[in-house]
């Protein structure tokens, strides 16, 4: 017979009030996780996730989960209650945070692992059972209750009429003077499941936003009313926080104090945990609502704080980054509103990162005092390892350059770029360098520009040009939409010859290897999960508009051993410049044999400019990397033409041995074809002349680009 109350580790558990079966499992999967965390260490778990690719595992054992609460001010004595504990995500970090942490959650399975994976943790005690069995026996005295992905299901909790009105009235009770609940939980209306992800709790279209059937095993709630229950129970004294994407894995946290930008939300499309659609463009949509003031009614997730506030307002994880590197930004407002910046280290390794930015903020101000650029002040408090910095007045200059190009003002696109060089040349010759002065670093303020980030200052000479071409490479990088912008003028300018830009993006590639430490970024371990994100066919042929679909809309395809099928597709979101030019970004999915690029929708001439695998151009990889079939005919050195309504570039995969990530840019110009022009140019190329042609094209380079002939069918 098992005990009721012994230890793992340091951990206590309690069993007293379990039935002796767990109701809520993920399956055998728990098996694999529960041998994860005896045989590995913490550390360890980012490269089993990469591994196993599987969301379970992902999903119990990411440390991104616990970024939900990891901001929440503590001192290290509060009172902690976590309900719903689960596989220990969150209860590590409040265990660090906090003084005492009693958890409770109605798994035996997951408390187990839980107990394991945190063993060390002895401020934690885990009770096994009904929340409405244990919660008698509570202490009535706790700093703040954590409601992480819970709150919803209080039906199956509480099981009375009114079940989420009596579930915070059993926890107020619980509740010191002056303590708060913190609940995290996802918005019925949130602009994902508009937009074609499934509701997360019952996997089905549209749940939520219809309205939940009576027998549903939970439900989420819209801001307003989450408001209504905690105004019909007399709750005045709250606080809306919302998380980005969402509270699973957030990277951002916005309040009503610091709501978003226009621009600052680009992870839209990834869904984890199930196949969506995709019915509009997410972005676009967020940027219009923002402008309306509409961000707080369509956030996909809300952290909710009953209770006093935080004078954090905001919150920025930079978690994908090597352990040395991982920090966490926040804007922090006083009782008076004045605003301040901190960076925190998420890591014992990060904290001379931060120690060292004082540093930096004294190298820069050196070098460029008595020039027109600014650098932010940046202190460090007492424990040395938390940088502070003045909130900064003014407008991002990729904000001042983004109305411009989209304007189609290249006359003051290019002035501003032009002051930017100016003031960036300033004591050039010194050996120290910010080599992330990119434009969304510097705020504008009429004639003053200030520098309000410089985390990669390092003690060497870095020639402007190079910054100034990694500033332009960068922002086209941060927001597809500047796809559109021409880097090539400004490259000119810059004095850089194809050999420099090629060497500056090889040397960026390294810059990443060396930040992430050759982690794989969350977009990347959503890819190896395999979730799909499609576009139903009727969109495809009727409303060409959702996502703005044109003859030029590029489909990209991955045989990952199953041969080419939609599934296994997506429409890039790159487009086409005013040229018709585009560079198309395309993370291979693990397991890739070949790629096949759909360059339009109609017959069209394609010449394809450059490619580079992993930051490197092919012609310059020393070994074979891919092979090329288009549908179409060779036509030129690098063109082809394509006299169907499916042209299709096929681009095998020749590397004998993969590395563990692979990225494969394509540029290319498209020019579309009247269909009879297309047909008269094709027939006009007899067969003879079409492989004459192909058989007197020199091989690239040794041949790393090889191109064979597949005529159109």
């Amino acid at each position: 017979m098992q005990q009721e109350v012994y230890k793992i580790g340091e951990v206590t558990l309690n069993f007293r009030h379990y039935a002796g079966m767990d109701l809520y499992s993920d399956g055998d999967v728990e098996d694999e996780i529960l041998g994860i965390v005896r045989n590995h260490k913490p550390s360890e778990y980012p490269e089993i996730i990469e591994r196993e690719k599987n969301w379970p595992i992902f999903y119990h054992l990411s440390r991104e989960r616990a970024n939900i609460i990891e901001w929440v001010p503590m001192n290290g004595t509060e009172r902690v209650l976590e309900v719903g504990s689960g596989c220990g995500a969150i209860t590590g970090t409040l265990s660090r945070k906090a003084g005492e942490v009693t958890c409770v959650d109605l798994s035996r399975k997951r408390s187990e692992i839980n107990a394991v994976r945190n063993c060390d943790c002895g401020n934690v005690t885990i009770h096994v059972g009904n929340f409405r069995d244990i919660e008698p026996e509570l202490p009535t005295n706790f700093d703040f209750i954590f409601l992480i992905g819970v709150f919803e299901y209080a039906q199956g909790y509480i099981g009375t009429e009114q079940p989420y009105e009596n579930f915070l009235k059993m926890l107020l009770r619980h509740l010191s003077p002056g303590g708060r609940i913190v609940i995290a939980i996802e918005n019925k209306l949130g602009l994902k499941y508009f937009a074609g992800c499934v509701e997360d709790h019952l996997g089905t279209y549209f749940s939520g936003i219809q309205g939940y059937r009576q027998d549903s095993v939970a439900q989420t709630f819209s801001r307003n009313g989450l408001i209504r229950i905690l105004k019909s129970l007399g709750i005045r004294n709250y606080h809306f926080y919302y998380p980005y994407p969402d509270y699973k894995f957030m990277n951002l946290l916005y309040s009503d104090q610091y709501l978003p930008r226009a621009s600052d939300l680009q992870d839209n499309v990834y869904n984890y945990d199930a196949d969506r659609l995709i019915l509009f463009n997410e972005k676009r949509a967020y940027e219009d609502m923002i402008r309306d003031g509409l961000y707080s009614t369509f956030a996909n997730s809300f952290e909710l704080v009953i209770g006093p506030g935080f004078p954090v307002i905001f919150s920025k994880y930079s978690g994908d980054r090597a352990e040395e590197f991982r920090i966490r930004t926040d804007i922090v407002m006083d009782q008076t509103g004045r605003r301040k910046i901190e960076k925190h280290p998420l890591t014992p390794e990060a904290r001379e990162h931060v120690r060292g930015m004082r540093s930096a903020y004294t190298a820069l101000s050196g070098r460029f005092r008595g020039s027109d650029l600014e650098i932010n002040d940046c202190q460090l408090d007492s424990t040395g390892y938390v940088a502070k910095f003045s909130f900064v007045a003014g407008i991002p200059l990729s904000e001042l350059l983004d109305y411009c190009l989209f304007k189609d003002d290249m006359k003051n696109f290019r002035r501003l770029f032009e002051e930017y060089l100016r003031r960036i040349r300033f004591g050039e010759e010194q050996e120290v360098a910010d080599f992330d002065l990119i434009f969304s670093n510097i705020l504008v303020n009429g004639p003053i520009w200030t520098v309000i980030d410089y985390e990669w200052t390092w003690g060497k000479r870095i020639p402007a040009r190079d910054i100034a071409f990694r500033a332009i490479y960068c922002y086209r990088l941060e927001d597809k939409k500047r796809r559109i912008l021409d880097p090539r003028p400004f490259y000119e300018e810059l004095g850089l010859t194809k050999a420099d830009v090629d060497r500056l993006i090889s040397e960026e590639a390294s810059f990443q290897k060396y930040v992430t430490g050759e982690r794989q970024s969350l977009v990347e371990i959503w890819k190896g999960i395999g979730r799909r994100a499609a576009i139903p066919g009727e969109l495809k042929v009727e409303t060409e508009t959702l996502q703005e679909r044109d003859p030029l809309t590029v489909q990209v395809y991955s045989d990952i051993g199953q041969g080419f099928s939609e599934e296994n597709s997506y429409f890039a979101e790159e487009r086409y410049d005013r040229h018709h030019a585009i560079t198309l970004e395309i993370d291979l999915l693990p397991g890739t044999k070949a790629l096949r690029i759909d360059p339009a929708f109609d017959p069209c001439i394609v010449t394809l400019q450059g490619m580079c695998w992993n930051g490197v151009s092919i012609r310059e990889c020393g070994r074979p990397v891919v092979t090329v079939h288009p549908s179409g005919r060779w036509i030129g050195s690098d063109s082809i033409l394509f006299a169907a309504e499916d042209p299709g570039i096929e681009i095998g995969i020749a590397v004998p041995e993969r590395e563990k990530r692979n990225h494969l840019t394509v540029t290319m110009i498209t020019a579309l074809l009247p269909e009879e022009v297309a047909g008269s140019v094709s027939e006009g190329l007899s067969e003879d002349e079409g492989l004459s042609r192909l058989e007197e094209l020199p091989e690239e380079r040794g041949g790393l680009l090889k191109r064979r002939r597949r005529h159109t069918t």
